[in-house]
């Protein structure tokens, strides 16, 4: 009996054992389970990148009601027509980066700023070896003359900036601009413009948000102006983040969602120049 005994046992002792070592295991199988789908808070905890990006993606730009009166209309692609002696058609249309409304086929140019010698960002897809004559006019609501000047074609296709230098007429609180930027390719002038147009007006802050911008840092009032629909402010101060830190990705993914909440993902991957 004995000698029949131990192998009954040794098997039980064998059994048990196999059952605590799959019970012992049980958990470290279901953990993978627990983490699978962590919260944004816990993915920025452990990549403090990821979290910059998620910030950036944040970021919203807040389109503002057009303006009372007539609406505004406008063009943001030049929309070049092949055509002797005209302009060629290229890859991207002639853009300005503006912000812009669409209603049955109808489009609407308008944009806020907040100072007195705003700056505009336009794609341009023609290069400085082509003798186009480029031009840049601001004019007031009743069609007078404030400010033009011959724009120079870059290197390279990409996106020009161009400002209003403190010698011009600073603009006024509340008046509406409209600002025009055309390439004449054809030299003889037979041939239409390719162009694009719309219209600026200079807003006033309130106090607060005016306190805020001028105690934060560049990043911050950029989301500050996007957020309260300040379109030439926000582009202009993330443009400045951007040639500063051409390799920020979280810049880059704020630049893409500023261009596409106007529809014009197309330019965001152009490279940008200086004036």
């Amino acid at each position: 009996m004995k000698s029949n005994s131990q192998p009954i046992k040794l098997f039980i002792l064998v059994v048990f054992s196999c059952t605590s070592l799959l019970v012992s295991l049980t958990p470290v199988v279901a953990k993978p389970t627990l983490v699978s789908s962590p919260s944004v808070g816990a993915a920025s905890q452990r990549h403090p990148s990821d979290a910059k990006t998620i910030l950036a993606q944040a970021t919203t730009y807040n389109q503002p009601a057009l303006p009372p009166g007539p609406p505004p209309g406008g063009r943001v692609r030049g929309g070049a027509k092949r055509s002797i002696g005209g302009c060629p058609i290229t890859k991207h249309d002639l853009t300005a980066l503006v912000s812009f409304t669409e209603a049955n086929s109808v489009i609407n140019v308008w944009g806020k700023t907040t100072v007195e010698h705003p700056s505009w960002f336009f794609y341009v897809p023609y290069t400085k070896d082509l003798p186009y004559a480029v031009e840049f006019v601001l004019q007031d609501r009743d069609s007078n003359e404030i400010y033009k000047k011959a724009i120079a074609l870059p290197e390279k296709p990409g996106v020009i900036r161009v400002s209003l230098p403190t010698t011009a007429p600073a603009l006024e609180i509340n008046k509406q601009y409209r600002w025009f930027f055309t390439i004449n390719c054809d030299q003889e002038k037979n041939s239409p413009p390719t162009f694009v147009e719309g219209v600026i007006t200079r807003v006033e802050l309130n106090p607060a948000i005016v306190k805020e911008l001028q105690t934060t840092e560049l990043q911050k009032r950029y989301a500050i102006y996007a957020q309260n629909g300040i379109w030439y402010d926000a582009l202009t101060t993330l443009a400045q983040l951007r040639q500063k830190n051409p390799k920020d990705a979280a810049l880059q993914t704020e630049w893409q969602n500023l261009l596409g909440s106007t529809h014009l993902d197309d330019i965001a991957a152009e490279p940008i120049f200086s004036e």
